[in-house]
């Protein structure tokens, strides 16, 4: 059988099964066993077990399980509900200000968990009610908690940085200090597109009435008791990536015991809080690491066979230059995002297209930090978009799957316009890690 078929079919059923339901890790652990076997033979198990003792040798994947129990004890301990109770009583009395707050406490909330669900969720029961109350836009009211939380994928620490880092053969910490920048940069574009949009049409979004605000001292206490320990802590965890005081893994380890001393300050901290924690933890980290496992397997049967090699010559053959190679293998990753999710894409195309970014002379680390911003567009595309999903499941009867889909389309826009920004203005993205790599 000729290399085009195999790599043809091996591509196929992979995806095929995927979107067939079946879960990541075990339909790309299946495929590889499938054609590994046919084509390779029985001591393919041999080449299987010395890559899941790679994969679960990785020291930075350690940080995993740490990030996500700092996001889980800050959600479950009511923080992101102070936080956004915060921001609710500085910005409400502006034009849009209740949009505004979700996009703040969004991204707030979303550098402390790296979740995108939790975000989406708790800023859905928290802020849609408030913004119906105002009859604030639908459109705009769904748009601004989809995109608010979609940034939890991009704003460190995120667990797709976590995945994509080892998957990409690039620095886990320079992308984590990496995508802090460019988060914060689509944040205020969100911010600027809410503003201008209700300067010029108030009734999108009206500010809340008179009655309801609250007196400048009470803001600034708000914001002292919680907003900046929330602050505080995101940076105090990025703080010592960046300054080397501490390896990603260890800094994960700091943020989750900081993160336990911030909810008994507020005094939240209770055992089941803990447990839920600690249960929710190795869930979601069994998954991740099950997924890296299938993921080792398929990319060893793949490259293997000579595919990647045949998929390399295929994209670097099209005669549109390097810029252009760069823009169809993003449009593959948009087109992906709307059948599939994050960790599938990230598993299927990046240890295929970083070679060839290489290849074509640009940076690897400016390659996979633009790659995680596009990659932000799969939790706002349709059909398959988990934010929709997840806001649907939470919203009131009002609100119906076409006003979410309506209101997620400014945003992705919105999302293709940064990545424009960051391909004309590389130094955005690599500022950060280059003075974090002459000060570690």
């Amino acid at each position: 059988m000729s290399i085009e078929l195999i790599t043809f079919l091996m591509l196929t059923v992979l995806i095929a099964v995927i979107m067939l339901g079946f879960p990541i890790g075990f339909s790309l652990a299946g495929v590889a066993t499938i054609f590994g076997i046919i084509f390779v033979g029985p001591q393919i198990s041999t080449v299987f077990m010395l890559r899941m003792h790679v994969a679960l040798s990785d020291y930075t994947l350690i940080a995993v399980p740490l990030f996500i129990f700092m996001g889980v004890i800050i959600e479950k301990s009511g923080i992101a509900g102070r936080l956004f109770d915060a921001m609710y009583a500085i910005l409400g009395g502006l034009k849009g200000g209740l949009a505004m707050s979700v996009i703040v406490a969004s991204t707030i909330f979303a550098a402390a968990t790296g979740v995108v669900g939790a975000t989406v969720t708790t800023m859905g029961i928290l802020a849609l009610p408030a913004m119906m109350k105002y009859n604030y836009n639908k459109e705009l009211a769904c748009g601004s908690i989809c995109a608010g939380g979609a940034l939890g994928i991009l704003i460190p620490p995120s667990i797709m940085i976590l995945v994509y880092a080892p998957t990409a053969n690039v620095s886990v910490g320079a992308l984590l200090i990496g995508c802090f920048l460019p988060g914060v940069i689509l944040s205020v574009i969100y911010l600027l597109y809410v503003g201008i949009l209700c300067y010029v049409d108030p009734e999108k979004g009206p500010a809340i009435r008179e009655e309801f605000r609250v007196s400048i001292p009470i803001k600034i206490k708000m914001l002292a008791t919680s907003v900046m320990p929330v602050c505080l802590l995101i940076l105090a965890v990025l703080g010592t990536i960046f300054f080397g005081l501490a390896a990603p893994t260890e800094a994960a380890a700091f943020g989750a015991f900081a993160a336990v001393i911030l909810a008994a300050a507020y005094r939240a901290l209770s055992w089941k809080v803990i447990k839920d924690a600690a249960l929710a933890t190795t869930k979601v980290s069994a998954m991740v690491y099950m997924v890296v496992i299938g993921a080792s397997f398929f990319t060893s049967v793949f490259m293997r066979l000579g595919c990647g090699d045949f998929i390399e010559e295929l994209v670097l053959g099209l005669p549109l230059g390097k810029w252009g190679i760069l823009v169809v293998m993003w449009a593959i990753i948009i087109v992906m995002g709307c059948f599939l999710d994050w960790i599938g894409i990230v598993m299927i195309v990046v240890p295929i297209f970083s070679p060839i970014a290489i290849k074509l002379g640009f940076d690897p680390i400016w390659f996979a930090l633009m790659n995680i911003v596009v990659l932000q567009t799969s939790f706002l595309s349709p059909p398959f978009a988990y934010t929709i999903f997840y806001l649907k499941g939470i919203a009131p009867p009002e609100i119906q799957l076409a006003h979410i889909y309506r209101g997620v389309v400014p945003f992705m826009l919105l999302m293709l316009l940064a990545v424009a920004i960051f391909a004309i203005f590389p130094d955005l993205l690599l500022w950060a890690p280059r003075h974090a790599s002459l000060m570690g």
